[in-house]
């Protein structure tokens, strides 16, 4: 068996962007976040110094990894700007070949790092293996759990979601359905064009804002490029079945908006607006969102529904699987280093 990996410059996305979803088809087991949709969104425009890492065994491509260089550190699906990477990134890895052998994760970060003047290496959102497999010297690191829920579980389980939880959070989901259901039907609708997903995206977008400037915070879509990159990641997603955007409804009232990720059935929870009554705590608009959703997974054979990092108690009263991502800034071994810089 030959393993040859390599990392260059990017002499064409497009020609990157057929090759990486190529590669995707077989890696099933990836996230969202791993696949080209996301990574290819405004890429040209979050990559202006990129290094890509591709590995190849007996000729045959499984595995891509795309980093932007900045001031000699390395950002791993990252441009390394604050602003372009607000949109935050979890799950992030270097996409693989289901069935690779195990020792092309580590030679790919290994390539990475001698692919030229490198000090530093930013990981986010990444799981254990590819933070252990990173090498250097840890500078900075912070750990978070992201709680999910099993859907494979459920099913095996019978596939009554709510009776997995404890029997006061079914006590407070179920009242807070007949408040809604006392307005009328309560349901979960999906955008079913582009145009209606940025139209929803906008109002989940308003609702945000709300919830977050009463508590003192600009909230996550601060900036105008921040939106920016996520009307282009729906317009890129939505027909592709990537980008859910949901709300949710008591006949005629709207209560909530969910924005999901999924890919191959792994759904990600990424943001949502609600709208919060006033002086009344039987409705809970975000739970209640959330439970008709993972509903809605469970009937359509999705496998996850992950909550993503941070321990909010939302997540964990709905959730009983999670699991670590690690947050870290590596750098490079200067003895290492130094015998690199001599070659």
């Amino acid at each position: 068996m030959s393993i040859r990996i390599e990392a260059g410059s990017v002499s064409c996305f497009a020609e990157l962007g057929e090759a990486w979803r190529a590669l995707e088809a077989r890696a099933p087991s990836a996230s969202f976040f791993q696949g080209w949709t996301w990574m290819g969104c405004l890429v040209e425009e979050r990559f202006p110094n990129p290094v890509v890492v591709r590995a190849e065994v007996d000729g045959v491509l499984v595995g891509l990894a795309l980093f932007n260089r900045r001031r000699g550190r390395l950002y791993l699906s990252e441009s390394g700007d604050p602003i372009m990477d607000a949109p935050f990134i979890e799950h992030n890895a270097p996409l693989i070949a289901e069935g690779a052998p195990a020792e092309v994760l580590p030679g790919m970060m290994r390539a990475a790092w001698r692919s030229g003047w490198n000090w530093g290496m930013t990981l986010s959102g990444v799981p254990p293996e590819v933070a252990a497999a990173a090498g250097g010297l840890t500078w900075r690191r912070q750990e978070r759990v992201a709680p999910y829920v099993d859907l494979d579980a459920v099913r095996a389980a019978g596939g009554d979601y709510l009776a997995t939880l404890s029997a006061n959070t079914r006590q407070q989901i179920r009242r807070s359905l007949r408040a809604y259901a006392a307005r009328g039907e309560v349901r979960l609708e999906r955008a079913g064009s582009v145009g209606e997903a940025l139209e929803w995206f906008e109002e989940m977008v308003r609702l945000h804002e709300e919830t977050w400037r009463a508590r003192g915070s600009l909230g996550a879509f601060r900036d105008g490029r921040i939106l920016n990159f996520h009307h282009n990641l729906i317009q890129r997603g939505v027909e592709l079945g990537e980008i859910h955007l949901l709300k949710g409804r008591s006949g005629s009232t709207v209560f909530g908006y969910l924005y999901n990720f999924n890919s191959n059935g792994w759904i990600c929870s990424y943001q949502g607006g609600w709208q919060i009554p006033r002086n009344n705590s039987e409705f809970r608009p975000g739970i209640i969102c959330h439970v008709l959703a993972i509903m809605n997974a469970i009937n359509e054979s999705s496998r996850r529904y992950d909550f993503l990092a941070k321990e909010s108690r939302y997540k964990l009263v709905l959730s009983r699987e999670k699991l670590t991502l690690d947050w870290s800034l590596r750098v490079c071994d200067s003895v290492n280093f130094a015998r690199r810089v001599a070659r």
